[in-house]
């Protein structure tokens, strides 16, 4: 028998070395509406937040007292800007949106954080943009982490880096920051301490040709090579420290992105790289896993650590591209979890209708007070972005249920119905 409706089994692992109980979390109805004028789609309902003529991306939520806030990644949209896939790193900035829910319904409340050519200053390592944001609050403070860039300039003739345009440079001088601040309050009236040097940088510079500065030849390749991006940043309380994970990219010989945790004794560090390649599996055939955009949190009552990821091809969730979970007992050594698929690209509407879409990605997560997840957040579009220069991109709230005391047989009989 076929099954007749999608369920989205969100599955967590949980309890002291991450095995014993199973729990699943399945997705719940968006509220959502898709509209197709002449070939042009358009969203609407309070799932998603998004704004007129701007590109919306990843989001990162956080509940302070009876409200919850949204910290998000925008960029103008139009005929007169360069397209998605170039205009991310040549315009984001961060904005902030606030709601009575966590659930959807987010209202704007600005811009809060561009790149400093917005303040004249064209030199900084954070100039250019500010994009992916990830806020946390530790000890009664609140950490803004991004990512951000500087356009190095044409490159000298004769040098590896003489042809790449300034999207290529951009992207090749990628790194992570943080600003710190007290309050929303502060942080709309603009104080807040932001560091002049960048919280992370990359310490190999390996690839075959056309890169920045690249590192002397024969150089190991590092986790942290050419870029740092995508920051997930946790408490670990089994140290006291603070782990720090970010994506690289590597060649070997063709691009692979790969990840790497920096540690440091407080949220602004500093941080050092470890060499340890960390979310790193192979495919069965030889090859490795391509991923990204870890978010990654601690589960006290489970001692454990948990992160989902976006998987490109389907390799970590063992059935099609979407998102994984994995997890860790101590930050630094991953696996997939018993059941891996995490969501596939996939919304489920209120009329029961399930929508394809091309992009769920920089899933975020609100958890709970039992640190279960709650709502997740993700970077959406309905239909190809890449080349578009009209918008349409937003960012998806989620809700989630969490179904406990499940016995593995209903995994396998939800598995062979999903497989007929």
């Amino acid at each position: 028998m076929k099954i007749k409706f999608a369920i989205f089994i969100l599955t967590l692992i949980f309890a002291s070395s991450c095995r014993s109980k199973i729990y699943y979390f399945q997705a719940q109805p968006v509220d959502l509406e898709v509209i197709n004028e002449s070939g042009k789609i358009k969203i609407s309902g309070s799932s998603a937040f998004q704004l007129p003529d701007t590109f919306v991306w990843g989001g990162s939520p956080i509940k302070i007292e009876n409200k919850y806030y949204l910290f998000f990644s925008a960029w103008e949209s139009g005929i007169n800007v360069p397209k998605f896939s170039e205009s991310w790193l040549t315009n984001s900035k961060i904005g902030l949106a606030v709601s009575d829910s966590p659930k959807g319904n987010y209202k704007s409340l600005g811009i809060v954080l561009k790149g400093m050519n917005a303040n004249g200053d064209s030199s900084a390592w954070d100039a250019q943009s500010a994009h992916n944001p990830l806020i946390k609050m530790f000890n009664g403070k609140f950490y803004l982490y991004y990512v951000s860039s500087v356009d190095p300039g044409v490159q000298p003739s004769g040098s590896s880096g003489e042809n790449l345009d300034k999207r290529n440079r951009l992207q090749q001088n990628q790194k992570i920051g943080v600003i710190e601040f007290n309050s929303i309050q502060d942080l709309l009236a603009g104080k807040y301490l932001r560091s002049e040097q960048p919280l992370l940088s990359p310490r190999t510079r390996v690839k075959p040709d056309h890169v920045l500065d690249p590192s002397p030849p024969g150089t190991e390749t590092k986790p942290d090579n050419l870029i740092v991006v995508n920051p997930a940043v946790v408490f670990n309380p089994k140290t006291g420290e603070y782990l720090l994970y970010f994506k690289g990219n590597i060649y070997d010989p063709n691009w692979r992105g790969v990840h790497g945790v920096a540690v440091g004794d407080s949220p602004v560090g500093p941080f050092t790289a470890t060499d340890k390649f960390v979310f790193d599996f192979d495919d069965g055939n030889g090859k490795k896993v391509s991923a990204e955009d870890p978010f990654v949190w601690y589960h006290a009552s489970d001692k454990c650590f948990y992160a989902v990821v976006k998987d490109f091809n389907g390799k970590l969730t063992g059935s099609e591209p979407g998102l994984a979970l994995l997890k860790s007992a101590d930050g630094f050594e991953w696996k997939p979890a018993e059941f891996p698929l995490f969501m596939k690209k996939e919304l489920v509407l209120k009329d029961g209708t399930i929508l394809k879409v091309d992009r769920l990605e920089r899933p975020q997560i609100l958890l709970d007070k039992n640190d279960n997840p709650l709502v997740l957040y993700a970077a959406c579009s309905v239909d190809p972005c890449n080349e578009k220069k009209d918008g349409g991109t937003f960012n998806v709230q989620i809700p989630v249920k969490k179904i406990s005391s499940v016995k593995n047989s209903f995994y396998s009989e939800i598995n062979s119905k999903e497989k007929e």
